[in-house]
């Protein structure tokens, strides 16, 4: 959240020299994509996401737990943090940025529906979760692939942030969303991005379950090429 908040002011803010030089509204979200895909990769390959599977989103983590790799009250915990980090994040931002943060072109990094308005954003918001989750539990769990599930996911991020924000302000996690709308004071439309990222995921999952059965489902991490411990119900030892 910090990241997006920084970038955020970067990118939009008018007195920013980065949002003067840069006059396309595509090369800005261009540039927002990069930045965040590179967020998203150097925190699932950090000691913390290595460690925690790199979930930091609540319907990433009650999908998994759908799908039996998470006990009940490690999810619960999850998701508790998930959303206690995302407010806390730009209230970190806040204090760093300053008022920038709060001008009308940044707004705390909120996420709201564009021109096509609430039903579009609705449905944006449920194509791009499915097919994070699809992609995220097709490269995973594939024996040559799953090395490289961080870059896959990094790179699907860049790629909404750049062609899909327009419609929805690309959040697929409702703590993301969440922790800008607590502190922008703004939730009208929050129940969007709280309903379609998990039914999203959540359609995915059945979806890949349908095809390859619950048994093809070897663990929760994200990025599991590492030492740290593994607190899932985790078989990825079976996957070679």
């Amino acid at each position: 959240m910090v990241s997006a908040c920084s970038f955020g002011v970067l990118l939009n803010h008018p007195s920013s020299p980065l949002n003067q030089s840069v006059e396309s509204d595509f090369a800005r979200r261009v540039i927002g994509g990069i930045a965040m895909g590179l967020t998203a990769l150097l925190l699932i390959h950090s000691p913390m996401g290595k460690r925690s599977g790199a979930h930091m989103n609540p319907a990433v983590t009650l999908t998994y737990w759908r799908l039996g790799k998470i006990q009940s009250w490690d999810a619960f915990w999850y998701v508790v943090f998930q959303f206690a980090g995302g407010v806390l994040g730009v209230a970190i931002a806040r204090e760093m940025i300053g008022d920038p943060l709060s001008h009308s072109a940044v707004t705390y990094v909120t996420t709201e529906p564009g021109t096509g308005g609430l039903w579009a954003a609705l449905l944006a918001e449920f194509v791009i979760s499915a097919i994070l989750m699809i992609t995220v539990l097709t490269v995973s769990n594939h024996r040559g692939l799953s090395r490289f599930t961080p870059y896959f996911a990094a790179t699907l991020v860049a790629l909404f942030i750049t062609f899909e924000s327009p419609v929805s302000g690309m959040s697929m996690n409702p703590a993301r969303s969440a922790g800008s709308a607590a502190n922008a004071m703004r939730g009208a439309a929050l129940w969007i991005y709280f309903a379609a990222p998990l039914a999203g995921m959540m359609a995915a999952s059945l979806l890949y379950q349908s095809r390859a059965g619950l048994q093809r489902v070897f663990c929760a991490k994200l990025h599991h090429h590492n030492n740290e411990r593994c607190i899932f119900r985790c078989r990825f030892g079976e996957i070679a």
